[in-house]
């Protein structure tokens, strides 16, 4: 029986209730909490975390659960825990003030604020006591409750500068352009910065950052440019050997702490998943490489098997933890690996995975070798092959018996944590990310994925009134949407239109997008608010464009306006698209390595970009041959159609697909560039034809 609840013990977030049993008396976000601490005039202490948060898990283990630590919280403070996941508009604007007084942020995030959530104090992970420079809560808490009692006047003075800086901060019409050239000048950055010997950019630690291959691709796509290729390519294949890749039971951790991709911090999250996928699938459009294509297929695996629900929708993350240890699910150690394979398999594994007895990585914390082995590859499998004397079918097949074998044994063990809330974004991602394998792949359970994902969050995360929500878990689905929610989620039902030319994902979209623009659009400056006309304000209504873990949602948002212009012909999307990409100009022109979806938008928008209407029977062999073709390339900047001989749905959305009709009984492809449309062609060798011309 635990000794300890608090009122979090009532939350659905996984986060939340990991902290329901800590001394502390913890509130969730919520006006009864502002009401004590004005009724008591105590300052508030703000922690924000996520459950999958190592750093957020030691605070915990180390001051949390530590009742002199919890006294001194609990005597002197409102203390409120937020999961950053579930609340973004909160997480985001706290790390702005984070970032702006100590010049860095991350999680977890501690921020001290007055009453009327006004912050005077901010940092990350306080250890319990004091070490190595760091200031520990119990020297700290009692210094900020002195200052609250004697200084109070001063505080407030203090707190009300930050609310200035902050709002002074805030993005507003910088008046410039973006031309063509930024593409040059992100490019340059990113040659700068590429290792050449190990791919990815900058040293450690190395993110994935998908968003910046995918616009290294339309580079290429742009300016023939090899190099921008090479360096995608490069970081792919590096990734996909290294630590950073779980081998045996796929998908990708959350990013490695050093430059060789080899150790990774062990967490898995769904956004990475779903990212990653589509930058598989695109090399694999452009090279026909079965590398890309396997890759892109395992992690959909992974995904199908450890992350989805029973409804179809898809949890959120896996912990790096398990049994307290970071990485333990994953890592062997060799005299374990010898009691499971036979000794050629022993051999084989030892050359192939880089296995050591004394282990093969250093724990960077004590500065020691670890004693246990992170599986990864030294070479590729072609090199392997040749290393060994092997052909590169026996070698991958010696690793599939092996892996199988490894697999089975690795789930007796304790597994890490799985943060199994379901929300509106990070599905959306996903969704995306099946409805492009389908198209590609041609793996008719990629779309039903897909679907029935996207029904899910229509039927369970949406209110009465058509409102959309922003997390679902046991059976409850709360919180406003944000931006991204809206943002993602539209790019999903735009890209499950062109996977499966059901109208009523195109309808979903297109109504979608009205909502959004009517609630989210700030009428005076232009460009989309994170949070809703409707939605709780803290403080401030923030607008976001820089492209972190995950894109921005203005950044999504100017592609999918692009798109739905192109579709319905109302060029008042686009120019609300030119109008984003004018207010962010300034930060953009200033540092484009760090907005690529924004500059993937921007390709899309100078062009060239492509329509396309196929008009036929659906149920054609032809048809099937004719989008299969079309689908096999790589031209991203693109808009799919289908008008079907019978139904006026889609000349409903979009008048001028009424011109384009089957042409002697047979289906027709109609192709117009930048607004000049080409003759339709009626077979594949002429499509083909066309289409490398593209």
């Amino acid at each position: 029986m635990n000794r300890f609840t608090n009122r979090l013990s009532n939350e659905k977030s996984p986060y939340l209730l990991q902290h329901a049993n800590n001394p502390v008396d913890w509130f969730p976000w919520s006006d009864e909490a502002f009401k004590k601490a004005k009724d008591e005039n105590k300052p508030i202490f703000l922690s924000i975390g996520y459950s999958t948060c190592h750093w957020c898990h030691v605070m915990e283990h180390e001051s949390f659960e530590d009742e002199e630590v919890a006294a001194l919280m609990n005597d002197s403070f409102v203390s409120i825990k937020v999961d950053r996941e579930e609340r973004p508009d909160i997480d985001g604007i706290y790390m702005t003030v984070c970032q702006m007084l100590t010049g860095s942020g991350g999680w977890p995030m501690t921020i001290i604020m007055t009453p009327d959530k006004k912050p005077f104090f901010a940092g990350t992970y306080f250890p319990k006591e004091t070490r190595f420079g760091r200031t520990g809560l119990l020297e700290l808490l009692p210094k900020i409750n002195e200052l609250w009692k004697t200084k109070e006047e001063e505080i407030l003075k203090s707190s009300e500068e930050i609310l200035t800086a902050i709002k002074k901060s805030e993005i507003r019409t910088s008046g410039q352009e973006i031309g063509i050239e930024i593409f040059d000048k992100a490019y340059n950055e990113f040659l700068k910065r590429f290792d050449k010997v190990n791919g990815g950019f900058g040293n450690s630690p190395k993110f994935p950052t998908p968003h910046n291959l995918i616009f290294l691709l339309r580079y290429w796509k742009r300016k023939k440019e090899p190099i921008a290729l090479e360096m995608v390519e490069k970081t792919l294949l590096k990734m996909r050997l290294g630590g950073i890749y779980d081998h045996i039971g796929f998908g990708f951790h959350r990013y490695s702490t050093d430059s060789e991709w080899l150790v990774p911090h062990f967490e898995k999250m769904l956004y990475d998943q779903a990212q990653l996928v589509q930058v598989y699938i695109e090399v694999y459009q452009i090279t026909q490489n079965d590398f890309y294509k396997n890759t892109a297929e395992e992690i959909l695996s992974y995904v199908l098997r450890d992350m989805t629900s029973p409804d179809g929708a898809f949890y959120s993350a896996e912990d790096a933890d398990s049994e307290g240890e970071e990485g333990k699910f994953y890592l062997w150690d060799s005299d374990e690996l010898k009691q499971i394979l036979d000794e050629d398999e022993i051999r084989f594994v030892t050359n192939v995975f880089n296995i050591e007895p004394g282990g093969n990585w250093i724990d960077h914390v004590n500065g020691i070798m670890n004693g246990t082995n992170i599986l990864h590859l030294k070479n590729s499998v072609d090199e392997s092959a040749d290393e060994l004397n092997l052909t590169p079918v026996v070698v991958l097949q010696k690793i599939e018996i092996i892996r199988k074998k490894l697999f089975v044994y690795r789930e007796k063990r304790i597994h890490p944590y799985k943060d199994d809330k379901i929300l509106t974004d990070w599905n959306s991602l996903m969704i995306s990310a099946f409805a492009k394998a389908y198209q590609v792949f041609d793996e008719e359970k990629y779309l039903k994925a897909a679907e029935k994902a996207v029904n899910f969050i229509l039927n369970n995360l949406t209110t009465n009134d058509g409102k959309l929500l922003h997390r679902y878990r046991e059976g409850e689905a709360v919180i406003p949407a944000n931006i991204d929610d809206y943002a993602f989620l539209i790019s999903s039902l735009l890209d499950l239109y062109e996977a499966s030319f059901n109208i009523e994902f195109l309808k979903s979209a297109i109504q979608l997008n009205k909502d959004f623009i009517k609630h989210f659009w700030d009428k005076e400056n232009g460009g989309f608010f994170f949070t809703s006309d409707e939605s709780e304000e803290i403080l401030i209504r923030q607008k976001e464009i820089y492209d972190g873990a995950i894109p921005s949602g203005n950044s999504i948002s100017i592609l999918n306006l692009i798109r739905i212009g192109k579709i319905t012909s109302n060029s008042e999307f686009e120019s609300m698209a030119s109008e984003i990409g004018k207010i962010f100009a300034h930060n953009i022109n200033s540092t484009p390595i760090a907005f690529t979806q924004n500059l993937t938008a921007l390709d899309y928008a100078f062009g060239p970009s492509y329509e396309i209407v196929i008009a036929g029977d659906d149920k054609a062999d032809n048809s099937n041959e004719l989008i299969k073709t079309i689908r096999k390339n790589y031209f991203p900047n693109k808009t799919i159609m289908f008008n079907p001989s019978q139904g006026k749905d889609l000349t409903d959305i979009a008048p001028f697909a009424s011109n384009y009709k089957k042409i002697e009984d047979k289906t027709a492809v109609y192709i117009c560039q930048d607004y000049s449309c080409k003759q339709p062609v009626l077979d594949i060798s002429s499509l083909k034809k066309m289409l490398e011309e593209l």
